[in-house]
């Protein structure tokens, strides 16, 4: 099994604490990094190889999501799980825009964390179930003001249009093998070609095109 290593960005020593504790048990992880701020996570990046942050927004100085921001842009493959108390609707949004993969109220117990990390690191998107709705209204919302245009579904065979259902779902790369009963590189070359044809960078923004345009 590979391993990743991660970073935990968060400036309240007794929760990276309890964090790091419940990873430090994960045999997917090798490394776990801390950092108190957005500046010192952003050292830690820059010097060490990070596959995955867990990213609080309440930050002092820079807030997590310019810093999910910042981190997207000099490296779209680091996975960012966003870690909060507020269930805000703007700052859903603004951290979906940033690049976020991952959003979870802090009210998430240890155990489906670990579950959500090791599931984001496979490739998934997630959603916490208290801000679905968020980004399903604000999807449709731009349906409404966006002007009409006829339906399309990008060339999407029936296999594909069943594989993007499940990624708006959330589900990994390993869970769609599964779950369809086909080898993981089958699945593997079915994402890639739903993202070469919907004209996407990630799994997210295929998820919310889905969603937008009701493809699914």
């Amino acid at each position: 099994m590979m391993k990743s290593n991660i970073l935990i960005v968060e400036d309240h020593e007794l929760t990276r604490f309890g964090l790091k504790t419940a990873f430090e048990s994960c045999d997917f992880v090798d490394k776990i990094y801390e950092a108190e701020s957005a500046e010192k996570g952003f050292e830690i990046v820059n010097n060490n190889d990070i596959n995955l942050i867990i990213m609080d927004l309440g930050l002092p100085g820079m807030n997590g999501i310019d810093a999910t921001k910042k981190i997207k842009e000099k490296n779209k493959e680091i996975k960012i799980v966003v870690l909060t108390s507020h269930n805000d609707e703007q700052e859903v949004l603004n951290s979906l825009k940033a690049g976020a993969n991952a959003y979870c109220s802090k009210e998430i117990n240890t155990k489906r964390l670990t579950q959500v990390v090791q599931s984001v690191l496979d490739g998934a998107a997630w959603f916490d179930p208290s801000i679905s709705h968020i980004v399903l209204e604000a999807a449709t919302k731009s349906q409404e003001i966006a002007s009409p245009k006829p339906e399309k579904n990008y060339g999407l065979t029936s296999r594909e249009t069943q594989i993007l259902k499940l990624i708006t779902e959330g589900y990994s790369n390993i869970e769609i093998a599964k779950e369809l009963f086909v080898s993981i590189n089958t699945t593997k070359a079915h994402v890639a070609s739903i993202l070469q044809k919907l004209e996407v960078d990630d799994r997210l923004q295929a998820a919310l095109k889905a969603l937008k345009e009701r493809l699914v």
